[in-house]
């Protein structure tokens, strides 16, 4: 979990990164520069973004109202920092969502926001082992009701098949003929009938 300080690099903003770390939070910097901002964000996944107005303050505007659009970034709190006073009425209305603070402010903010953040990833934690276990719970009674467990079903395939596609037990193979053994009448008139 981190806060994403975005603002153009120099020595100001490194001894604010400093200053906002002691707090304990994870802090990762960037320039608002396009898409760099954007592809660490959808990285990071922070729990917050800290947006400077000091330096370039149109173009902060700018990359505020895309990080409160994205639907990566969307639901992250943004606290917006040094916004000046002839910009006040836009950022009002473009980024009602997010919160307009002091360096102090944000300190505060941080650590309430890390503390938040934190419950919530332990509640998601749980909802998913919890959700597992009821998973795991219905396999069981499923096995159960289908038979005992650890026992495969019985096959009912055979049952299942159609009379014709069913084999029928082989038939017995039949005995050769034996030829009948002629009687004595049947005997002369062979002989006859060969002398002839």
């Amino acid at each position: 979990m981190s806060v994403l300080y975005l603002d153009f690099a120099g020595s100001e903003r490194d001894g604010r990164i400093q200053k906002l770390a002691r707090t304990g939070a994870h802090i990762v910097a960037s320039d608002p520069r396009w898409p760099g901002f954007f592809e660490l964000a959808k990285k990071e996944k922070p729990y917050a973004i800290a947006i400077d107005f000091e330096q370039a303050p149109s173009h902060s505007l700018e990359t505020a109202d895309y990080l409160a659009k994205a639907k990566e970034t969307r639901d992250t709190a943004i606290y917006l920092l040094r916004v000046p006073a002839d910009r006040l009425d836009i950022v009002a209305k473009r980024l009602p969502q997010a919160m307009i603070v002091t360096d102090q402010e944000l300190a505060v903010r941080v650590v309430h926001a890390e503390k938040d953040a934190q419950e919530r990833a332990r509640q998601k934690k749980e909802a998913a082992a919890a959700a597992r276990k009821s998973a795991r719970a219905r396999a069981g009674a499923a096995e159960k009701a289908a038979g005992k467990p650890g026992t495969p079903a019985p096959l009912k395939a055979e049952a299942s098949r159609p009379a014709k596609s069913r084999k029928a037990p082989p038939r017995p193979a039949k005995k050769p003929a034996v030829a009948k053994k002629k009687g004595a009448a049947g005997k002369a008139s062979s002989r006859s009938s060969r002398r002839r």
